[in-house]
C-alpha cells in the first residue's frame, strides 16, 4: 500500500470519487462540498488539486483528458487507476478496523477547565451543547433528505455515525453541567498532591 502520508483522509475522498467516475479536482470540490463530506474532510479547492497531483505522482489517478469552458483555464479530468482502487479499498479497511488516538483538543481543554471560574466553565459548556444539539438538527435534516432521495443506507454510514457520537456527546455534557451546577461536583477542592492521571494510579 502506498505511503499512508499520501493517502491522507482528503485523498482518500479523492479516491472514492473518482471511484463513481472520471472528474476534474474543481467537479470533486463541488461534489464533496454538495454531500456536506467537508464536515469530516478538511477540503479546499487548493489543496484537492495538490492532493491530486500527488495520487497521479503515486500511480493512484491518472489523466485522461483536459476541457476548457469559455476563457476559463484549462481543466484535467482524472480517473482512478487499478492500483489507486486496491490502495483505497486497504486504507478504507484500515481506517474502519483500527482505532486511531487523533488527540481531539476538547479533553484537553475539559481537563484544564478548573483553571476558570465554575460560572465560566458552565456557560461555555452550555454554549457548546447548543451548538451541538444544532448540528444534530442539521444532521436529522440531511438523514430526512437522503431517506427522502431513496439513497441506499450504506452511502450516508458517516452522517449515521456523526449524528449518534453528537447525541451521546450532547447528553454527556448536559449530564456534567447538572453534576457541576448542583455541586455534586465541587469547584473549591484543592488538590495538595501531584495529579496522577487515575489509569495510572496504583
Amino acid at each position: 500500500m502506498p505511503d499512508s502520508r499520501i493517502l491522507t483522509p482528503l485523498a482518500v475522498a479523492a479516491l472514492a470519487l473518482l471511484a463513481e467516475g472520471p472528474s476534474h479536482p474543481y467537479e470533486m470540490y463541488q461534489t464533496l462540498v454538495q454531500r456536506a463530506e467537508d464536515r469530516i474532510v478538511k477540503v479546499r479547492p487548493g489543496s484537492l488539486y495538490h492532493t491530486v497531483d500527488r495520487l497521479a505522482s503515486a500511480g493512484l489517478v491518472r489523466a485522461t483528458g483536459t476541457e476548457r469552458e469559455g476563457n476559463r483555464p484549462e481543466r484535467t479530468t482524472y480517473e482512478i487507476t487499478e492500483a489507486g482502487s486496491l490502495a483505497l479499498a486497504e486504507r478504507v479497511a484500515e481506517i474502519i478496523g483500527t482505532p486511531v488516538n487523533e488527540y481531539p483538543e476538547f479533553p484537553l481543554g475539559l481537563g484544564e477547565s478548573h483553571n476558570l471560574p465554575l460560572e465560566t466553565v458552565v456557560a461555555l459548556l452550555q454554549k457548546r451543547v447548543s451548538l451541538i444539539r444544532a448540528d444534530i438538527a442539521v444532521l436529522d435534516h440531511a438523514i430526512e433528505t437522503v431517506r427522502r432521495k431513496g439513497i441506499p443506507d450504506k452511502y450516508w454510514l458517516d452522517v449515521r455515525y456523526m449524528r449518534a457520537l453528537e447525541a451521546a456527546d450532547a447528553a454527556v455534557l448536559e449530564d456534567l453541567i447538572s453534576d457541576l451546577e448542583t455541586g455534586s461536583v465541587s469547584w473549591s477542592d484543592v488538590l495538595h498532591e501531584r495529579r496522577t492521571p487515575a489509569w495510572n494510579a496504583n
